[in-house]
């Protein structure tokens, strides 16, 4: 019977790390800053929708256009879209998230 336990906090422990690596986000590093946005044409608005503006993304070793698309709102919440942000030499992408 002494196993029993030892399992159990086992299993616990396993649930709780894979709970926890179900939300991690992958870091994105870019060695150099992407190029100027690109002009979209925002469609009219969409109820129950917000709109995520396209982005460039860094895809086997360049830079390559995401166009924009409507997210399905959280109610109370704003959508803040992701953006580049410059770490020293490299470029750093911060994703868009519910404020």
């Amino acid at each position: 019977m002494p196993r029993k336990p030892l399992h159990s906090l086992l299993a616990a422990t396993v649930l709780t790390l894979a709970s926890t690596c179900a939300f991690a986000q992958t870091v994105i590093i870019a060695p150099h800053a992407p190029p100027p946005p690109r002009a979209e044409v925002v469609p009219p608005p969409r109820a129950g929708y917000a709109w995520d503006p396209g982005h460039w993304r860094w895809e086997g070793g360049g830079y390559r256009w995401a166009p924009g698309h409507w997210r399905p709102m959280h109610q109370g919440y704003r959508w803040v879209p992701g953006h580049w942000a410059a770490r020293g030499p490299n470029w750093r992408w911060v994703p868009g998230h519910w404020a």
